[in-house]
């Protein structure tokens, strides 16, 4: 038990499991140590994974050789493609899944995981010796030794809940608050912060007439997260939308003198782009409603999700106004919402591999870094175990570029621009998203993962043949023509221009409603080429192939546009400029512009929430 290890990883969420498992996968001996090992990867607030670019996250820590896609799989009751109307830049993944498999999915997982030890425990206090860290104490008073430790503990560091106006202690409902470790870390000369973030009232789903709400349904035909050969989803569960309306307002209001928000009790800054219902009717007062969505949390339980409706207000109150709800008239509660405010620490403080600049081998990974949500948790965690690993092995840290991956940009964001607010990854964060697709992770991210020794050479292996059949795929419909003939009844079904001449399968892809399976019906070699591709990787060498093609010149251009990010530099802005009078600057971006003065449109365009279309503004309007 007293064993020294390589890697002791504090906190089992997100985070923590995916540190613990990429540490221990590239041959560290590891321990996670939880508070308690039957909430392991316990989604503790909405039971789903991925959406608008945390999909692009997910599949990325998944090319890189992590769990969480294929946990996610394993797990999922529904699966969406997100913004599939918009072009393949924006396409997110996401997936409804079942909150107690998840869970028991990932501690499954890491148990069989070689080179992981678990201990169930709190760590209250790090051992450090000349500005190095050399392991932890519990509060058992047990003293742990390790060459690394990685902090990821979540809402849990002197966590308050706050439901109306009563607050105690806790790191989750139901759960103690973790103590010692902020206390310690600020003598050691780290600044600390409070944010806040908050979960809505669970609901018996009996209790709901569906028949008042609108069915979503999950995909026609469902595709997961991992590249791996997990299975997709054969039957899925539906999600229910309704919406709040002007006397759910009105009752909602009648809490607000009793809002720990509203009366200053809370003083940590809440998620900007998930807000609480109270937070939406007071700043956006001229809306009569909010969508809301009632999401299932798994095959076989009646518990309800009801996403959108974050609330901190007194539990009477919300119980109220959520029986005014379409659907919701004769509700019954299993807990209410509320908030939680945390301690987290500014993460312009840590080095871009994740450790800290102040304690050598100390790392932080996830909410104690200031981001929210899952997905962000994750891949720092993933980044922070692998980065762990290399730095006893005295090699150089892997470091994602912002035109590599999505994760790069996270990293990025939060140790150049840092952040007062919790951190939610946005496509429109990502300067180079038509580089960065959900689609082509694998191809970005798996050759140097494997160069590392995480990802398998079975992952490799998959990933070097999906490339050369991708390329071999694009020069056939480059060389292949076909003729009127041939193609002409399939553009007519498809109110498309006919051709009357022969002409290259690749122009043919350019059309905005043709793809590479209707070109392949009409053509018996790009047929033939197709039908001989393994099942498994065949939907994707097609998708990746037609993408290729139909948006080569905006991936020329995107290159491009990453040479010109790199002469921004050059232009300078005035410290005292005033951006209010910039009326087609987003709001995000004249207040952030405003408060952090940046001195060129380099620095500007790092700012976090600073859009390239915003920065296409300023450019404009310095060239006037």
């Amino acid at each position: 038990m007293h064993q020294d290890y390589d890697v002791i990883v504090v906190g089992g969420g997100h985070a923590g499991c995916e540190a613990a498992a990429a540490a221990a996968n590239m041959g560290s001996r590891v321990l996670l140590i939880t508070m308690n090992m039957q909430t392991i990867a316990q989604m503790s607030c909405n039971p789903a994974m991925g959406g608008v670019a945390k999909g692009q996250i997910v599949r990325e820590i998944d090319a890189l050789g992590g769990y969480s896609g294929i946990v996610s799989d394993r797990t999922a009751i529904q699966f969406r493609m997100l913004n599939r109307s918009k072009g393949p830049a924006m396409w997110s993944p996401r997936t409804q899944n079942d909150r107690m498999l998840f869970a028991q999915e990932w501690r499954i997982m890491l148990e069989q995981t070689p080179n992981v030890d678990f201990w169930q425990d709190m760590v209250k206090e790090l051992i450090v010796e000349n500005n190095k860290v050399q392991g932890v104490i519990t509060s058992m008073g047990i003293a742990f030794k390790a060459k690394a430790v990685v902090l990821t503990n979540g809402t849990f560091l002197n966590g308050l809940i706050h439901i109306g106006e009563k607050n105690f202690g806790g790191g989750r409902s139901g759960e103690k608050a973790a103590t010692g470790i902020t206390e310690q870390l600020v003598k050691l000369g780290f600044i600390s912060g409070r944010m806040k973030t908050g979960t809505p009232p669970r609901l018996d789903g009996r209790s709901i007439d569906y028949s008042k709400t609108e069915e979503q349904k999950g995909d026609e035909n469902p595709g997961k997260f991992s590249f791996s050969d997990t299975a997709p989803l054969v039957r899925q569960r539906s999600c229910h939308i309704t919406y709040t309306n002007e006397k759910v307002h009105e009752i909602l209001k009648t809490g607000f003198e009793k809002s720990p928000m509203f009366a200053g009790r809370i003083q940590g800054l809440g998620p900007r782009y998930c807000p609480s219902i109270e937070d939406k009717i007071n700043r956006f007062a001229d809306k009569t409603r909010h969508q809301l969505f009632i999401e299932p949390e798994g095959w076989n339980t009646i518990e309800i999700y009801l996403n959108g409706f974050s609330s901190s207000l007194p539990e009477e109150v919300q119980y109220k106004a959520l029986k005014e709800i379409p659907g919701l008239e004769n509700v019954k509660m299993f807990r209410p919402g509320y908030a939680i405010e945390y301690d987290y620490f500014p993460p312009n403080q840590l080095r871009h591999s994740l450790e800290t600049q102040l304690i050598e081998n100390l790392y932080f990974a996830g909410q104690i870094n200031g981001t929210t949500g899952y997905e962000e948790a994750a891949c720092q965690g993933l980044m922070a175990g692998i980065n762990a690993h290399l730095k006893l092995h005295k090699k150089d840290p892997l470091i994602l570029k912002r035109s590599e991956a999505y994760i790069g940009v996270l990293i990025d964001d939060l140790i150049t621009k840092g952040t007062d607010e919790p951190y939610r990854m946005f496509t429109s964060r990502a300067e180079f998203r038509t580089l960065l697709r959900q689609d082509n992770a694998d191809i970005r991210l798996t050759p140097m993962s494997y160069a590392l020794g995480l990802a398998s050479r079975e992952r490799f292996e998959r990933v070097q043949k999906k490339t050369a059949l991708v390329n071999e795929f694009i020069d056939l419909c480059r060389t292949t023509s076909i003729s009127p003939a041939e193609v002409n009844a399939m553009l007519a079904s498809k109110n498309s221009a006919e051709i009357n001449q022969k002409i290259k399968a690749n122009q043919l892809v350019l059309r905005p409603n043709i793809g590479l399976a209707e070109i392949a019906g009409c053509s018996e070699k790009i047929n033939q080429f197709f039908n001989q591709i393994d099942n498994t990787i065949g939907q994707e060498v097609l998708e990746q192939a037609e993408i290729s093609i139909k948006y080569e010149s905006y991936i020329e251009k995107e290159f491009e546009y990453v040479e010109k990010v790199n002469r921004l530099e050059d232009v300078q802005l005035f410290e005292d400029f005033d951006y209010s009078r910039i009326s087609s600057l987003s709001l995000e971006a004249k207040q952030k512009l405003s408060k952090l003065k940046p001195r060129t449109l380099g620095q500007a365009s790092r700012i976090s929430g600073i859009s390239p279309a915003d920065i296409s503004v300023l450019m404009v309007y310095i060239g006037r």
